[in-house]
């Protein structure tokens, strides 16, 4: 079978449609090899099955990379990759395939790192990939941080959808893929070839420029590989792709009112028309949330009586509730539904609803704001063709807009003058089809006139080797040359709000002694977060301002239970002195004072504190609030209340919770055993008597296989002797590396590192903290771990100690031996440059020149390999050692093993 044949069938069998002329026009560019560098395609055309097109390529034999990470914005809250994603899965029956998605069974699993060989999928808003690249994951334990930034930044194409709206963004991954000065890749041209490279495509919708952007951001020539991909004469006489460019589209700007009514009557009363003629599908678009509330609160008023079901698509929602919502366009066919509405609906969407997801309404009423924003919102109405649709744009100010500078009529003038520039149709409106739009945009007389009504691009800093050299040494915990890395993933965006993000928890790490809270060192809190880090599915992020409104009213409501309770001689789950809230940093750490009773933020909410109040909420800027669960405030459908008082179902503690990473359990036995399915990840104790003993504790325990904590991996339900272990290991990283098509020398390396990664368990501080006899056969795997017995030792360093004197590793050439020192010592995050020595066996001078030896090989193998190459490399053995671990802990499980809990003390 040909190429052709076979992209024809495959792609029909994924999908369930038949290419356009553009997909297999693409998929001949990815077998040749040639990625353009940005796909420029009206909306409703697919561009999502650029997956679709990848995975084909790649099982095709095409020199493409195989991981596709498809990014999208953080504003996304029902995204159309993952179901893209998740057909692709299913479909094809790719057992090797890996997921990771933004919603549903998938989401955030973090498969992609347990075979770097495997194919994969990764779909992530620009936060989250943005930080595992530059070694700063939010919600990724520091000691996991080069393993998603080396896997993110070799052998993965980066699909940046709706590039136009993180500019920034674009520019930092354009910066690293070409690499123009070869500051971020290997250095030879020998090396370049061994590490396979990050590729960038960029999707768009609004027009692109055939330019691309250096480091510094200015434009320059085309190199190849950079053309732009757009529809040809081809795409353009194909009947499906005709019907879908000529969708009518009838837009009507209505500018000129009474004065007496409001923007949100406007649009509340305009949707309504338009659905109650006949059955339809109406999308409306408000720029703020306030106003998105109000007028579904309108809509719902006008048609109470008709019982017209509406729903509020905005960001500001839990991600654990964003499949609920997903299910309800569903249902009512504003995703896949059918072409014509048998019933109203009403969908009321901020900016959430301009991107990531395949919206497809009948009619739109919308406020009027900038081009590309509009564009995004015009291709969410009529998308297949065969409607008749209106776009009503109301053009009036919204009473939520107060930092608005520029003259209303400026405003208004300057935003709807490309919209002028539309064919008149003989209803009174303009022709705003999918090929109207293409014409107004391909026309360089209009080029002022676009580039007026679009957004500025905020400013940016650039990016270079010294600043990826700080981010990546991530075992430094203080780096005064590492900024945040915000303004290099969104620039710095004036219009942009302050955000925070809300976790609700049932289990705080909080002490208590003789019925009182004590204070907890943060060191201890810390460790708790590492084992039981936020997680994707559990986070609530949305402007801080709104974080502390809703904060002191439910910390008010609280104190009025507690004060009743203790009126009443009634035992008080919200006690002053109760720990309701911690505040954690960019790091998931604690932030100084970010341990808050009840009775602090009660104080901090009366009128006579404004200073304080105001300093405080200007902490939480950017931060992650973990509270207490009982203190209430989310909606069933996973949006902010100031008045709900139930407590919300929260990952660590309810078992209905699909498809989480770790469950917490409070134990008030010290010998609490794991259940089939999980295993001891980390122990805190919560309360002591008043000698000062343990009494009751916090255990989280992890799924079998999660790959996050690296100092319990050598828990497991099945003790495994050192010499197995270290077999296991060595079979899987040389398979790794023949499919990877490594040299031999560098498959031998890493067979060689495999062997010798773990010897330093065989010593005996190591034996005593995981329960191993002192005399006899070395483990790599036991059911038992006590922290405070190890007292800081690091297995890697000793192991490091004992290949000095190997005599396969002085065989090796200075380059070769460099880098299997490195894996031994990298292959659980450390080494990045500083490694502990502390109880070490040996003179002190001795353990302080190796440890200064494996700083100064950190630095010399960054510099050939370049940040991500090393990464990569550290990540083949740390893949190989993770999946040797987990199907030592499947047999154990078979056998129904048992792990004892963990102790931290």
């Amino acid at each position: 079978m040909d190429d052709r044949a076979f992209f024809d069938e495959s792609f029909r069998a994924l999908t369930g449609n038949p290419p356009f002329p553009w997909q297999a026009r693409l998929f001949r560019e990815f077998i040749s090899g040639r990625l353009p560098s940005a796909v420029d395609l009206p909306t409703g055309l697919g561009k999502t099955s650029v997956m679709a097109i990848w995975y084909l390529a790649l099982k095709a034999g095409a020199p493409v990379p195989r991981r596709l990470v498809y990014v999208v914005d953080r504003r996304v809250v029902v995204d159309q990759a993952t179901t893209i994603a998740d057909a692709i899965k299913r479909k094809s029956g790719d057992a090797s395939l890996r997921l990771s998605t933004l919603r549903g069974r998938h989401l955030d699993n973090q498969e992609w790192l347990a075979n770097p060989t495997a194919p994969a999928i990764i779909v992530g808003t620009v936060d989250m990939i943005g930080s595992r690249l530059l070694f700063s994951g939010y919600g990724v334990s520091p000691k996991m941080r080069p393993y998603h930034a080396g896997l993110l930044g070799a052998d993965t194409l980066a699909v940046l959808d709706e590039a136009h709206l993180v500019l920034p963004f674009e520019a930092l991954l354009n910066t690293i893929a070409r690499d123009d000065a070869n500051q971020y890749g290997p250095r030879s041209p020998e090396d370049r070839k061994i590490v396979p490279c990050l590729r960038l495509m960029s999707l768009s919708a609004t027009g692109r420029q055939e330019v691309a952007l250096d480091r510094e951001g200015e434009t320059m020539e085309k190199a190849e590989g950079d053309a732009v991909f757009h529809l040809d004469a081809d795409d353009e006489h194909h009947p499906t792709v005709l019907q879908r460019l000529g969708a009518t589209k009838e837009l009507a700007i209505r500018d000129t009112f009474d004065g007496k009514t409001s923007l949100v009557d406007e649009l509340a009363q305009r949707a309504c028309a338009l659905g109650i003629s006949k059955p339809a599908r109406v999308l409306v678009y408000c720029h703020g949330r306030g106003d998105a509330e109000k007028v579904k609160t309108a809509v719902d008023k006008y048609l109470k009586k008709d019982g017209v079901p509406s729903e509020l698509l905005v960001g500001q929602r839990r991600v654990h509730e964003r499949e609920q919502l997903f299910d309800w366009l569903k249902r009512h066919g504003f995703i896949e539904g059918p072409t014509e509405a048998s019933t109203t609906a009403f969908l009321i969407a901020t900016a959430a609803g301009e991107v990531g997801v395949d919206l497809d309404a009948d009619h739109i009423v919308c406020d009027l704001v900038e081009w590309e924003r509009m564009v995004q919102r015009l291709g969410r109405v009529n998308r297949r063709g065969g409607k008749q649709s209106q776009i009503e744009v109301i053009a009036l100010p919204s009473k939520e807009d107060k930092k608005e500078t520029e003259p209303w009529a400026d405003r208004v003038k300057r935003l709807r003058a490309p919209f002028d520039l539309l064919p008149a149709l003989a209803g009174g409106g303009r022709d705003a089809s999918p090929a109207a739009i293409l014409r107004l945009k391909a026309n360089p007389v209009n080029a002022d006139v676009l580039r007026c009504a679009q957004t500025p691009e905020p400013l940016r800093p650039a990016l270079n080797r010294a600043l990826v050299d700080a981010w990546s040494m991530t075992s430094l915990q203080e780096h005064t040359g590492r900024p945040d890395i915000q303004p290099w993933l969104r620039g710095w965006d004036k219009d942009q709000e302050p955000q925070t993000t809300i976790v609700w928890r049932s289990h705080l790490p909080v002490r208590i002694q003789n019925g009182r809270t004590m204070p907890t060192p943060p060191k201890e809190i810390n460790e708790f977060f590492d084992a039981a880090p936020p997680h994707l599915s559990e986070i609530l992020e949305t402007e801080t301002r709104r974080v502390a409104e809703w904060l002191f009213k439910r910390v008010k409501v609280a104190q009025a239970e507690a004060e009743k309770r203790q009126k009443a001689n009634e035992a008080d789950p919200f006690g002053k002195d109760r720990v309701v809230l911690l505040i954690l940093n960019v790091k998931d750490e604690l932030e100084k004072d970010g341990e808050r009773m009840l009775g602090q933020l009660a104080e901090l909410g009366s009128k006579n504190k404004e200073r304080e109040r105001k300093a405080f909420i200007d902490s939480l800027i950017g931060r992650t609030l973990v509270v207490a669960a009982d203190l209430g405030g989310l909606e069933k459908n996973g949006m902010l209340s100031d008045d709900e008082d139930e407590a919300p179902s929260v990952m660590d503690a309810d078992d209905a919770w699909e498809h989480r990473p770790f469950r917490v359990r409070v134990a008030n036995d010290a010998k609490l055993t794991a259940e089939p399915g999980w295993k001891p990840a980390h122990r805190f104790a919560t309360e002591r008597n008043q000698d000062g003993e343990e009494i009751s504790w916090l255990i989280v325990e992890e799924r079998q296989g999660q790959s996050e904590n690296e100092d319990t991996r050598a828990v497991s339900r099945r003790p495994q002797l050192l010499k197995d272990h270290r077999k296991a290991v060595e079979a899987i990283v040389q398979d790794f590396g023949r499919a990877l098509h490594l040299p031999l020398d560098y498959v031998e390396v890493l067979g060689l590192g495999a062997r010798c990664h773990d010897e330093g368990k065989d010593f005996w501080r190591w034996r005593l903290a995981f329960g191993v006899p002192l005399r006899g056969e070395a483990y790599a795997k036991t059911t038992k771990f006590i922290r405070r017995l190890l007292d800081g030792y690091r297995h890697e360093f000793g192991s490091l100690l004992k290949l000095k004197d190997n005599p396969d590793s002085q065989k090796l050439s200075p380059d070769l031996r460099d880098l299997l020192l490195h894996l031994v010592a990298a292959h659980h995050g450390n080494a990045r440059p500083l490694i502990s020595a502390k109880n070490c066996e040996g003179a002190a001078a001795d353990l302080g020149a190796c440890a200064l030896e494996v700083t100064l090989r950190f630095q010399r193998l960054q510099k050939r390999w370049g940040p991500w190459g090393l990464a990569w490399w550290e990540s083949l053995l740390r893949a190989a050692d993770q999946m040797a671990s987990r199907q030592n802990d499947e047999l154990g499980e078979a056998k129904s093993g048992k792990a004892e809990a963990v102790e931290t003390a």
